[in-house]
């Protein structure tokens, strides 16, 4: 009987404790950054301030209101993404995805009484969205699986369908104005609930999506078989993984998260548009990528996904404080994917050339 055997060199199965997300020298090195940006951005906010004014970075209203909740949806998007990436994939279709499981959620909870109990609410709300995101991750795995294109290609054309979708279904064609009027239980009682004056759900939500993604990634068999298809999906095919289901596996995870995103951005403003997300794609690859994910697959983790989106976030906030236009934001972002890929491959470099010397 004939038997396969795993092609010379390949990458290990098994993955090593860097592989499964615990704490590694990227992820010091970008709680050093976080901390120097706070810091200067501090110390200008200080100068900047006129006397009897707070600071105008280093404010709870600020630090909470503007850096930690606006990150949330990029950062609990970016773990979706993580997962995706790490099993050498990418999808860009997140923000459209995001776009429509929102708006979906409004149309029907928008048709729910103002005073309906939370019995009847937060189930709706939390099922709808989820549902839509699981259905978008879905049709993008199964593309891509099926008629096996880059997921690139497959990912740029749902982009603009699922943005489609949202703008020429008529359930959902009026939202921009009629998404005011959502259940009180969700939006004020849930959503906007304020507790010692901070409004912590979004908060809590993305720390609980990270939670799940680091424990998926880095303590189930699953994680280890996204870490395994990533670093080299021939050995992985050989040594009895099933890679497609894997890959599908990435993509319906990541369509969740993304209406979870969805989900938070609506209860947070009350409201959604057609044009909501747009142009989110980048933001969340860039978190993604500059927490530590490799585009090349096999390394990444949930926490670098967060700290990527905090440091994202923290750049955004220091345009604001430090009034740079805000049309500095786009460069400011694409230079930093650039930065975090050309460190990526340097260093996958430099570990290739510390192998060869190793090697007899």
């Amino acid at each position: 009987m004939k038997t396969e055997t795993v092609p010379e060199g390949a990458a290990p199965l098994v993955p090593t404790n860097q592989r499964r997300g615990l704490p590694r020298l990227q992820e010091l090195g970008l709680v050093l950054v976080i901390l120097i940006m706070g810091t200067v951005l501090s110390i200008f906010g200080y100068i900047d301030t006129k006397p009897g004014q707070r600071n105008l970075f280093l404010n709870s209203d600020n630090l909470i209101g503007q850096v930690a909740t606006s990150m949330s949806y990029y950062a609990i998007m970016a773990v979706g993404m993580t997962l995706v990436i790490v099993s050498g994939g990418i999808d860009i279709s997140v923000g459209s995805t995001m776009a429509l499981a929102g708006l979906g959620a409004a149309g029907i909870l928008q048709r729910m009484q103002l005073n309906a109990p939370p019995w009847q609410v937060l189930p709706v709300a939390l099922a709808v969205p989820m549902g839509i995101g699981l259905l978008c991750g879905l049709a993008n795995g199964l593309l891509i699986v099926g008629l096996d294109v880059h997921p690139f290609i497959v990912t740029l054309g749902t982009l603009s369908i699922f943005r489609c979708i949202a703008v020429v279904t008529p359930s959902v064609a009026t939202l921009p104005s009629a998404g005011n009027y959502l259940p009180v239980a969700f939006a004020d009682h849930f959503m906007r609930l304020e507790i010692w004056g901070v409004r912590p759900m979004p908060m809590v939500i993305m720390l609980v999506v990270v939670a799940i993604g680091w424990f998926y990634l880095s303590q189930t068999v699953g994680g280890r078989e996204i870490y395994a298809v990533g670093g080299n999906e021939e050995a992985a095919r050989f040594s009895g993984i099933r890679t497609r289901r894997v890959k599908l596996r990435v993509y319906v995870i990541a369509g969740l998260t993304a209406s979870i995103a969805g989900m938070v951005s609506l209860g947070r403003f009350g409201a959604i548009s057609t044009n909501s997300a747009s142009g989110y794609e980048l933001t969340v690859v860039a978190a993604a990528v500059v927490g530590g994910a490799s585009l090349s697959g096999g390394r990444g983790s949930a926490i670098g996904a967060l700290l990527g989106a905090l440091v994202l976030a923290i750049i955004e906030d220091g345009i604001v404080t430090m009034r740079w236009p805000s049309e500095y934001r786009l460069g400011i972002v694409g230079s930093a994917i650039i930065v975090a890929v050309g460190i990526d491959r340097l260093s996958e470099t430099m570990r290739a050339r510390r192998t060869l010397r190793a090697t007899p």
